[in-house]
């Protein structure tokens, strides 16, 4: 895969304080938040939330791939993997079905590209495909994310996925695809009814 090299102030990780008066606005917000170490303690922070027998649907996430947790939901174990149900099905004759599945899963896990000082949760798409059930149609939605991607202001959150994480997204999309990423879509996630949104954060810079 290709590297890019990135601003430092989009890789940074922040000072404690500044952590936890994120995590406070969070939680203000009707986030429940966990903050973690490292790679292995974020996976385990995410398996154990999740009842065996529950339909998961892992969102396209380096952040997922690099903790361990897409493989441990995708290849076998007790849980419903939404993407493997999901990518069983032909796209050009049972679109609709495949939305379906992946829109309103038990739990939907992802990633996000920004959470601004004041608590709100940024993530950008170029086809949408996870945003729907990040928003609404998930009954549960786990966001796993590096402290890295705390930024001060909603303008800084928009630099910071344009400048930074597209410009990643769209040398994985090329070494991946062979065919160049996008912003198609921007979902701001301003606040939730306690008990459905859990972000776990790390203490390290990991995804995009």
């Amino acid at each position: 895969m290709s590297t890019t090299t990135a601003p430092d102030r989009f890789t940074t990780l922040p000072e404690e304080q500044t952590l936890a008066a994120t995590v406070t606005a969070l939680e203000e917000h009707g986030f429940s938040v966990q903050v973690v170490d490292d790679l292995n303690a974020a996976r385990q922070a995410v398996l154990t939330r999740i009842p065996h027998g529950s339909s998961v649907m892992t969102n396209t996430s380096v952040t997922l791939a690099e903790t361990g947790i897409a493989d441990a939901i995708n290849q076998g174990g007790p849980y419903g993997s939404a993407r493997n149900k999901m990518f069983a099905l032909d796209f050009a004759t049972q679109a609709q079905q495949m939305k379906a599945i992946g829109g309103q899963p038990d739990y939907a896990l992802g990633s996000v590209h920004a959470i601004t000082r004041d608590g709100t949760l940024v993530i950008a798409s170029a086809s949408g495909s996870q945003l729907a059930s990040y928003a609404w149609g998930a009954a549960n939605v786990i966001f796993v994310a590096g402290a890295h991607k705390l930024v001060p202001t909603p303008e800084a959150a928009r630099q910071r996925i344009y400048q930074h994480s597209l410009v990643l997204e769209d040398a994985r999309a090329v070494a991946a695809y062979g065919q160049h990423s996008q912003v198609g879509k921007i979902l701001e996630i301003h606040q939730e009814l306690p008990g459905r949104i859990h972000i776990v954060l790390i203490r390290q810079a990991v995804g995009f």
